[in-house]
């Protein structure tokens, strides 16, 4: 397996997010006073009700940045195994590291979504206070059919990469050694009996 596999499965993860109504529109300019400064403090609460709103589209982020690359992995798998693995051996094989896939993202998932939840806020809701008015984040939060609501979903893409890869940032120094371990026990167990200790034995 190519050394590249978790890069690129990282960023298939990161483009490859789930769709949700997420987006902003351009911020109202006011002078600073003190009436400004509570109504600041208003689009914050406002700001952070909306993300809180988001959560399950902050799961899917989390989920696809652990299951993508493993996906992506387990499709390689199944190819090489057609044309490395006997026949009788490829059921129990497959079988076998399907196991270890699911354990790989049932160990990281909970870590993923509960980093995701907790920088989510720190990550968005700036965005939101800063592209929205006040008002139209009451809108937002009512889920009014109206253009604002159409401006809050085109922007959700952009929102889901910024969370994704800030994501990816926090979270690599623990997925990556996992996931190589994992591509490494996979990679072996595809080697022919004997094909491991062929090397060591030839020096």
């Amino acid at each position: 397996m190519k050394r590249n596999a978790l890069k690129g499965g990282l960023l298939a993860a990161t483009l490859a997010l789930a769709q949700t109504a997420w987006a902003q529109t351009p911020p109202a300019t006011a002078p600073v006073s003190s009436a400004s400064s509570a109504s600041s403090a208003a689009k914050k609460a406002l700001a952070a009700k909306i993300v809180k709103l988001q959560q399950p589209g902050i799961d899917m982020v989390a989920r696809q940045l652990v299951e993508q690359p493993v996906l992506q992995m387990l499709q390689q798998v199944n190819i090489a195994m057609q044309q490395r693995v006997a026949p009788e051996r490829r059921q129990a094989l497959a079988a076998d590291i399907q196991a270890d896939a699911r354990k790989y993202a049932e160990e990281m998932g909970p870590l993923v979504r509960d980093k995701a939840t907790r920088i989510a806020p720190g990550v968005l809701q700036p965005m939101l206070e800063e592209k929205f008015t006040e008002d139209e984040l009451k809108q937002i939060i009512a889920i009014i059919e109206s253009p604002v609501n159409r401006k809050y979903q085109a922007l959700g893409p952009e929102l889901q990469r910024t969370l994704a890869q800030k994501l990816v940032e926090e979270m690599k120094p623990a997925i990556e050694p996992r996931f190589k371990a994992l591509a490494q026990s996979v990679q072996e167990r595809l080697q022919p009996a004997g094909a491991a200790s062929a090397p060591a034995n030839g020096k």
